[in-house]
């Protein structure tokens, strides 16, 4: 039957609009296309790339994937190396070719770069994103027999403090853990002392030897023959503990790996304790925390060189998800609560707000201090 005039008329149109209808999506096809090409191309130039020199503290934060995608989504890709805090001054150059940022632990090591960056003709902006106080990790009848004696205290259940003026007076006098009142615990002939990294490499070693300074002293050191006289006289501390380790993660990892037996008392950040506890979603039943009484708390300091390094500390200092993983890492940051609410689940018990805090002496002094004890330890 010969097709109608009416009916090839409607087929064509339908025609017309099937292919009118492809081609509209192709168009707007290819200007999604164009669009998302140069949208990409936006994202790329707007993409900020930086270096920095971290510390090992935050290592595996910068490494964490999260904290990667995190950065990336606000147009920064940042590569970061572990060099130890006291070396990072002497990286810092002037010429544009040296680290956009340094990630130190401790404000003696910042206050160093600061100066460093002074005399290269770079502005320098310290940001403290996160921070961690320095704590005893040790034993449930460590604590005890610390308790019996006078010198700590509960403060709640698996948390305690312990007087550092007692405590240090009892380390230089050389008395050993059997002769302590209810030592039946921990008989043994070892000499009552915390373990600590090496000084000279490490920061929290520096942190001890300022802590137990405070503590003869009763104030912050702010003299030089005080400062020599204090090192002297502390060396013994550092000497008498044998081999240490030269980041403060293997004097940590002697206290979980080997226990009561090589490490009653052993001196690090609260972030330590608190990471491994959130990754293993529980401690031993014997772990504890003693918090010195005053303690100092260890601030990790990013230190900008040029304003797209500061964009970035200011990023992970009021970013809530960078924030948040900060916490996943042990980190104390500025809402405590968010903190202590994060631990609890584990088991490990906190001290929530710390009261007793003190600062190191000036980092010209500590240099000294430290160089002293040096010398002391290689005779």
């Amino acid at each position: 039957m010969a097709m109608t005039t009416a009916r090839r008329a409607t087929i064509t149109l339908a025609l017309l609009a099937a292919f009118g209808g492809v081609l509209f999506l192709a168009l707007r096809g290819e200007k999604q296309v164009q669009h998302d090409k140069v949208q990409q191309a936006a994202d790329i130039a707007a993409t900020v790339t930086l270096k920095g020199l971290i510390a090992v503290d935050v290592e595996g934060y910068f490494k964490d994937e999260r904290v990667t995608r995190l950065l990336a989504a606000k147009h920064m890709v940042v590569n970061v190396t572990r060099v130890g805090s006291r070396d990072m001054a002497a990286k810092v150059v002037a010429g544009g070719t040296g680290p956009d940022f340094l990630f130190s632990s401790g404000v003696v090591a910042a206050n160093q770069i600061v100066d460093a960056a002074a005399q290269a003709h770079l502005s320098a902006t310290q940001i403290t994103p996160f921070h961690s106080p320095t704590v005893i990790a040790s034993w449930e009848p460590i604590a005890k027999i610390l308790v019996a004696n006078g010198l700590a205290k509960a403060l709640s259940p698996k948390v305690y403090s312990v007087d550092m003026a007692q405590l240090t007076q009892l380390m230089l006098a050389r008395k050993k853990w059997k002769d302590l009142k209810g030592a039946e615990a921990y008989p043994v002939s070892r000499s009552v002392l915390v373990s600590t990294t090496d000084l000279r490499r490490s920061n929290s070693g520096a942190l001890w030897l300022a802590l137990t300074s405070y503590a003869l002293n009763g104030d912050v050191v702010s003299d030089r023959p005080t400062a020599q006289q204090l090192a002297q006289k502390l060396a013994e501390l550092f000497k008498r503990q044998g081999y240490q380790e030269n980041y403060v993660n293997g004097n940590f990892d002697d206290y979980v790996a080997i226990g009561l037996g090589k490490t009653p008392m052993a001196f690090i950040y609260e972030n330590q304790l608190v990471a491994y506890a959130l990754a293993k979603q529980g401690v031993g039943a014997d772990m504890v925390l003693i918090y010195p009484q005053p303690t100092i708390v260890n601030k990790e300091v990013f230190v900008a060189l040029n304003e797209r390094a500061k964009a970035l500390g200011e990023l992970l200092a009021s970013d809530a998800e960078l924030q948040g993983l900060a916490v996943q890492y042990g980190f104390r940051i500025a809402d405590t609560e968010r903190f202590v609410a994060a631990v609890k689940p584990t088991g490990l018990a906190v001290e929530p707000r710390l009261t007793q805090v003190v600062d190191p002496p000036a980092y010209s002094l500590m240099a000294e201090m430290i160089e002293t004890v040096a010398k002391e330890m290689t005779q």
